[in-house]
């Protein structure tokens, strides 16, 4: 992979994140995707996505419970930004709790998935992810030169 990356995935547990990547591999995906495992790294991508650095990745597959930086932070910022707003932001979380789906969209989360504990049905929710945001949805594509007012 380049400097771009389709999906940008933040997660810290490496046994979590293989079974997504393993999952987005069997899709012909794993190419396209940027895994980041704490939550300053990603912010510091997003910063090179905001000046425009790097080509902002369509999706953005997000943990909550992350070092440095959590989740939240991240999503309030990503959706802060006018430049990066755009940016579908899907939660991939294992918490079901109410609160966390709350806060989750109160910052403007794009959708909320509980990560199912068996391969099949992470894999199955993964390609409804890929397929529906990739291909389904009609997003904005930034030219790194143009402004956003």
């Amino acid at each position: 992979m380049g400097d771009t990356a389709r999906i940008l995935y933040v997660e810290d547990n490496d046994d979590h994140a293989e079974l997504v990547l393993r999952c987005l591999a069997t899709q012909g995906m794993r190419d396209d995707v940027l895994h980041l495992s704490d939550g300053e790294a990603a912010l510091a991508y997003l910063a090179l996505c905001e000046r425009g650095d790097v080509e902002q990745p369509a999706i953005l597959l997000l943990d909550l419970r992350l070092p440095k930086v959590d989740g939240f932070e991240i999503l309030r910022t990503v959706k802060e930004h006018a430049k990066l707003r755009s940016i579908p932001v899907v939660v991939l979380s294992t918490s079901a709790k109410e609160s966390d789906l709350r806060r989750a969209y109160a910052h403007h989360a794009n959708s909320y998935l509980v990560k199912p504990e068996e391969f099949a049905e992470l894999d199955s929710l993964l390609r409804d992810v890929s397929t529906y945001w990739l291909s389904h949805n009609a997003r904005v594509v930034r030219d790194a030169s143009a402004q956003v007012h």
